[in-house]
């Protein structure tokens, strides 16, 4: 099919080009004298994305699965329990973690469009006085509903019940995307993946670990030997890895890292992904006049719309026509929600223009299969949201650029420098 394909499922994202050049390197020795420099720089970046001065990054070669896995062997003991809510795919395939390795969950089932229910975690942390529970298990964006929890009230809840658990939290789709503060919110180990936020292929477990989470470690006795943090942390204090890490993704990573914290500076990296999910949620509702999956305001995603279709039509259609016809791939309904949704991915690397692509292939689609949306709509909607919205800092025009305006027009008015 001639052109490009447009990426908009909520992972994997698209990779900048000059990320992708940064990775094309030559194979090295990673225990040279010289291969410190790029494993300080990667570590010493995501202190500043993860905004801790006290935890510890570790790099896995694996998913945000393996860091998922990696919190609970590291930090718990054998048969521990754990607190946890299910409203979506991703926070119900960690508790189910949670139960093949052997630990007590004490589930809190919660409705799949709704977030984290943070009064029932402090009511459930209030009643357990005897503090079996070692473990506070939180999503903070659920990929497969388009759902973002309040990870602050967590930890005021945990705080209210005087609760001296661990808080893990997934930020596997939020990470770099959406604000997030491991220090202030007293996160102890926070997870995420290479593939979403952080603009890089699939293949990095990205996790951060409190002081306490590794003070932990010393007495727990689940077995580990991959995930062990212990081996990871002696080997990265050198400047090194316990075995072989992958070369290019960490090539790749201090590229995307320079991207999120030199070129774009992290806050306007999340007030852009503000920006860009309203339109795309004007487009929904205003547009098409449907709904998304996320039950209220204080619930939406800045990362991921699930948008819901109407009765009668299977949304997995939506996403079939959209890839063979036009080229687009969106994400799909997972498990609860399957067939009822398809997902519009916004994060990582993309501007309204993009975004404007993936909104009109979704019409299109829709159309297509039955639904019945006006054309243009939701293109229009957009449209109209991010003009009236000046939220994005102007780009900054090159001295030559502001010579040749001034040059052709005889004016320098309207120019930004």
């Amino acid at each position: 099919m001639a052109g490009r394909n447009f990426l908009f499922v909520p992972g994997p994202t698209n990779v900048p080009d000059r990320v992708q050049r940064a990775m094309v390197v030559a194979m090295e020795d990673h225990r040279s004298s010289k291969f410190p420099e790029l494993t300080l720089a990667v570590l010493n970046g995501l202190k500043q994305v993860f905004k801790t001065e006290t935890g510890t990054p570790i790099v896995f070669p694996s998913s945000g699965t393996g860091c998922w896995e990696a919190a609970l062997q590291n930090c718990l003991n054998p048969g521990d329990r754990v607190l946890a809510s299910r409203f979506g795919q991703f926070s119900h395939l960690w508790i189910d973690m949670c139960e093949r390795l052997g630990y007590q969950v004490e589930l809190l089932e919660t409705e799949w469009g709704e977030g984290a229910p943070v009064e029932r975690y402090h009511d459930a942390l209030a009643k357990d006085k005897d503090h079996r529970i070692k473990a506070v298990l939180v999503t903070h964006n659920e990929t497969a509903t388009g759902v973002t929890s309040d990870v602050a009230a967590i930890r005021g809840a945990m705080n209210a019940a005087k609760h001296p658990a661990l808080l893990f939290v997934d930020a596997v789709s939020s990470l770099a995307s959406l604000d997030f503060r491991m220090d202030d919110w007293g996160v102890d180990v926070c997870v995420s993946g290479s593939q979403k936020g952080l603009m890089l292929p699939a293949g990095l477990g990205i996790t951060c670990v409190s002081r306490k989470a590794l003070e932990a470690r010393e007495t727990s006795k689940a077995p580990r030997c991959y995930f062990d943090y212990g081996d990871m942390i002696k080997a990265n204090a050198t400047g090194y890895f316990p075995y072989t890490p992958s070369l290019p993704l960490l090539y790749g990573l201090r590229e995307s890292l320079k991207i999120l914290l030199d070129d774009e500076g992290l806050e306007n990296v999340f007030q852009r992904h503000a920006y860009l999910a309203a339109g795309v949620r004007a487009a929904v509702m205003e547009g098409w006049k449907l709904k998304v999956c996320a039950k209220e305001p204080k619930w939406y995603s800045d990362t991921v719309s699930a948008i819901v279709v109407p009765e009668g039509i299977n949304a997995a259609h939506v996403i079939d026509v959209a890839f063979r016809r036009y080229n687009l791939a969106l994400g799909s309904g997972l498990n609860k929600v399957a067939g009822k949704v398809f997902r519009i991915g916004h994060l990582g690397d993309l501007n309204e223009l993009m975004l404007i692509g993936a909104i009109g292939g979704a019409e299109m689609a829709m159309q297509d299969v039955g639904i019945r949306i006006e054309p243009g709509s939701g293109v229009a909607a957009a449209q109209r949201f991010w003009r009236s919205h000046d939220e994005i800092p102007k780009r900054r025009v090159a001295r030559s650029e502001v010579v040749y305006a001034s040059h052709s027009t005889g004016s320098m008015e309207g120019v930004t420098a």
